[in-house]
């Protein structure tokens, strides 16, 4: 990997976004929006939205991100932009770090906004530092993206990537304990469970929503949930062909 090759594959990433008014609001309004709805769904039960809202506000990043990654990787795999690329000097590494830093720049701001949000306009009531939910949320949002950027190999078209969605991520979003704890399902999904990453995007949410200062648990699913986004980057590095369709 070359970090100036990887900068500008990010730059180049950037300048794309930027024409792309759609994709913007879609990363940076959709979950601001999402959780403004859930607030007022829940309008006579604020403790219901607390106990939730914390959860909702690593998973919808995630969702979004990786509904814009895998699209947007798609689309230069099928224009046969991937492919000139990669027939310059521009290594497989350089090409996913610099998706990686681009959409991990656009997870910031998207951070920042739900998570600001939520704490200062609709009163979400967390015990731990603001900074941790905000951390938290970023890594949803770069798990997001890293799992984006990998299923856009396997799919052929959009709306092949779209379909990816029901299969990576409502199986994560069903049993990641948000409806119910996850010691209480079926000992065999709760195994399952056990290997999701959302599932410990979940637990840390939780963590701070429950505890002032930084528990082991917290520690141990953020490094779970940072882990995984590595190595789906690598991943999705070594699916990278020279030959697209």
């Amino acid at each position: 990997m070359s970090s100036a090759r990887t900068l500008a594959t990010a730059a180049r990433v950037l300048r794309q976004l930027r024409h792309d008014p759609r994709s913007i609001a879609l990363m940076l309004l959709v979950p601001c929006l999402m959780l403004l709805l859930l607030r007022y769904v829940f309008d006579g039960s604020p403790r219901t939205f607390d106990s939730i809202g914390a959860s909702l506000l690593g998973i919808f990043p995630l969702i979004t991100m990786f509904l814009v990654s895998s699209i947007a990787t798609l689309r230069e795999r099928t224009s046969g932009t991937l492919e000139r690329l990669l027939a310059m000097p521009l290594g497989k590494g350089d090409l996913i770090g610099g998706y990686a830093i681009a959409f991990g720049l656009v997870a910031v701001v998207q951070s920042l906004l739900a998570t600001g949000l939520a704490l200062s306009v609709l009163g979400l009531d967390v015990v731990g530092s603001p900074w941790l939910l905000l951390l938290v949320a970023l890594l949803d949002a770069l798990l997001g993206t890293a799992l984006g950027l990998f299923v856009s190999a396997f799919a052929a078209s959009e709306f092949q990537a779209v379909q990816f969605m029901p299969a990576v991520i409502f199986p994560q979003l069903l049993l990641c304990g948000l409806f119910t704890p996850r010691d209480r399902m079926q000992p065999a999904l709760e195994a399952v469970s056990n290997v999701l990453p959302m599932s410990y995007a979940v637990d840390a949410m939780n963590e701070v929503l429950r505890h002032t200062d930084t528990t082991a648990a917290f520690l141990r699913d953020v490094l779970v949930v940072a882990a995984c986004a590595v190595l789906v980057l690598a991943l999705g590095a070594a699916t990278l062909r020279r030959r697209t369709a």
